[in-house]
């Protein structure tokens, strides 16, 4: 049985590495699932052959009274900053100078906005995972780094052998997108969503509990380390290469540069494509690549002589906070938003952000009126960073939550250990109309013609009390509303004719069920393919479908069980829904092919190419990585063609992604 376990162990750990150092799996999500079961069915039946490091004690530790200092053996210095082109230039002449060279070559890197980490394994075992700290001394959070998956519990032997002692440094981040899907998880229970990549991989790491660490989608790459014995490395780019044959992710994405100039390159490059790096980068790192030099070149006060970090320009802007407004949403959440007065940061207009909740403006210190400064988060979202208060002139006013619903009137509360106020009218008109938007929208039913301006006629006529009045709609009343012609009402009529036959997973998602996204409605249809086992499942029964944890199970218990919830279901059955079984997905030659889109398609939507590419197994993704396998290259492509050849995954044109959906290519 040992030998059996520690076979176990090592598959597991070595489609670890496949999967999260190199991108290439070799195995499904479910044939990993099914090891990882059996080695846990095993470690339960002989608890004396556990061992810290078999990857099924990555959440093992209870929760910290507080974290333990860790002292650095080799301090983790800081860098010095060039925010130009010219102070590039200038660190390049002071390395030149003090070296006697003419040329240097260095190694630039993207500077990922994380938290900086250390990892300390003695003969290839973690023993240790602090943070950067004051570069001296960090904080020992070894339980909550050993629950990222990226990071492994052993190293990979190189040549039969592994490090004595290997002190690799990283960095801690957070992709954008999960941050995305983090935050719908965490507005749909009336949580602050957290306001960048950043914030939440600091956040999510000095939780004192490692469980809340575990459920964060937390990553790490490694650029550095400070004591390696047992290895011997030469250069930058070797020390990269070694990290990953360890089983250690370091970034691909770095540039080998034959004097500054190639690094100046890298670094324009980068700034003018960082919104399309699946990560946010705040700069690049160029480092010289010969650690002998660097040693000759050593570090004054505490930033190295060999390295500096090339910070990409602030993009914030300055605005007046005109006027602070309160929106109901469906689940019956206030949320103020910002009303501001236009202003472009990185050349989109912002005009309105949202503020999340009270406690957010009472944080911020924001004031009506106040000169504030705004900036995108993470490139993407409207933010306002915070109020200019010594540009006040005393005509601004606080902020005050209202104690009525602004849409309805109907009482407002805060629930004890709730952020966010909410209004428990669930007849809300604010809250109907966002219900619709949600159901119509293009992961429910995708009715297309029904906007927000036609929502809001139809729930103020009082047309639409609840969702299913939707299907009792007839030309004569749609004709009488407002912009809405022979036409506009013929094609509306037609929309929700054929949205009756809609696949389940739709359905799923339309209804607003808590906890269920896209993803999580696939997996629900495919484990109950029937409308009624889901009304009437039990906590025990989902549970026990993979990927479906006890959060998402007891959501979707409770909203079966609210009587009108159930009634809207089979309204919507009587007006002739027709929710039909999830499609199983037949074996191809897609199957776990990993496809990205770019520029304008011809014969199809790029959602309408990407749906046909998951129809026959394939995985569709936004941004290109070395485990993506095809990119898509419509008209007016981005940036993500040159990625794709840059990594070396091939490209398609429309007509062979064609040919290959049929089997030709």
């Amino acid at each position: 049985m040992r030998q059996e376990i520690e076979r176990l162990r090592q598959e597991i750990e070595r489609h670890n590495y496949l999967y999260h150092v190199l991108d290439r799996p070799e195995i499904s999500d479910g044939a990993y699932d099914r090891l990882f079961r059996r080695l846990l069915e095993l470690e339960a039946a002989y608890p004396e052959l556990v061992t810290p490091d078999s990857p099924t004690r990555r959440v093992g530790a209870p929760p910290a009274a507080g974290f333990a200092a860790a002292l650095h053996a080799i301090p983790m210095l800081s860098l010095a900053n060039a925010f130009s082109a010219v102070e590039i230039r200038d660190f390049d002449g002071r390395v030149r100078r003090l070296l006697g060279r003419d040329e240097v070559t260095y190694v630039a890197e993207p500077k990922l906005d994380g938290l900086s980490v250390e990892l300390v394994y003695r003969d290839g075992r973690l023993v240790q995972g602090s943070t950067r700290g004051d570069g001296v001394t960090g904080e020992d959070v070894t339980a909550n780094l050993r629950t990222i998956r990226s990071v492994p519990l052993r190293v990979r032997s190189i040549d039969g052998k592994v490090p004595a002692l290997l002190e690799a440094r990283g960095e801690v981040y957070v992709d954008r997108e999960d941050l995305v899907s983090l935050n719908r998880g965490r507005e749909k229970e009336g949580l602050a969503p957290f306001a960048n990549p950043r914030n939440l991989a600091a956040g999510s790491l000095r939780q004192l509990d490692p469980r809340v660490s575990a459920s964060r989608p937390l990553k790490l790459f490694c650029y550095d380390v400070g004591r390696l014995v047992g290895l011997e490395v030469e250069t930058q780019k070797e020390l990269l290469e070694t990290l990953a044959r360890l089983g250690l992710r370091s970034n691909p994405l770095y540039a080998l540069c034959h004097g500054i100039e190639e690094a100046i390159a890298f670094y324009e490059r980068l700034e003018r494509e960082r919104e399309s790096l699946p990560y946010d980068a705040d700069g690049v790192v160029i480092k010289v690549n010969d650690l002998t030099l660097r040693r000759t070149l050593g570090e004054i006060s505490r930033s190295p002589r060999w390295a500096i970090a090339a910070k990409f320009p602030a993009e914030q802007g300055v605005t007046r906070l005109e006027e602070i407004q309160v929106q109901v949403g469906r689940t019956g959440v206030l949320t103020p938003v910002a009303i501001l007065e236009p202003v472009r940061v990185r050349g989109v207009e912002i005009s309105r952000a949202t503020l999340h909740n009270e406690d957010e403006v009472k944080r911020k210190d924001l004031w009506v009126g106040d000169t504030v400064v705004v900036q995108r988060a993470g490139d993407v979202i409207p933010e306002v960073v915070g109020p200019l208060p010594e540009r006040r002139t005393g005509s601004e006013r606080p902020f005050v939550m209202p104690t009525t619903c602004p849409a309805c009137g109907g009482p407002v509360v805060r629930l004890e250990g709730e952020v966010a106020h909410r209004c428990l009218n669930i007849s809300c008109p604010a809250r109907i109309k966002e219900s619709i938007l949600h159901f119509v929208s293009r992961g429910g039913f995708d009715m297309e013609g029904f906007g927000p301006k036609l929502v809001d006629q139809l729930v103020d006529k009082g047309i639409v009390r609840k969702i299913s009045d939707l299907f009792r709609l007839d030309r004569e009343t749609l004709v009488g509303l407002e912009r809405v012609g022979e036409k506009s009402a013929g094609n509306l009529l037609a929309a929700l004719e054929r949205t009756k036959s809609i696949r389940l997973p739709r359905l799923f998602f339309a209804l607003g069920i808590p906890e269920v996204g896209e993803h999580m409605a696939e997996v629900l249809a495919a484990a109950l393919p029937d409308l009624g086992r889901i009304l009437d499942a039990t906590k025990e029964g989902l549970v026990a479908i993979p990927e479906v944890g006890p959060r998402t199970a007891e959501g979707i218990v409770d909203f079966f069980q609210n009587r009108e919830n159930r009634d809207l279901v089979q309204a919507l059955l009587e007006a002739g829904v027709r929710p039909t079984a999830a499609e199983k997905r037949v074996s191809t030659a897609l199957a776990g092919k990993r496809f990205v889109f770019t520029g304008t398609l011809a014969s199809l939507t790029r959602e309408e190419a990407g749906e046909r590419a998951k129809g026959l197994g394939g995985a569709v993704s936004s941004s290109v990585s070395a485990r993506t396998d095809y990119v898509v290259v419509g008209e007016n492509a981005g940036s993500k063609a040159d990625e794709a050849r840059a990594l070396g995954v091939k490209t398609l044109t429309e007509a062979e992604f064609l040919a290959l959906l049929e089997g030709r290519g």
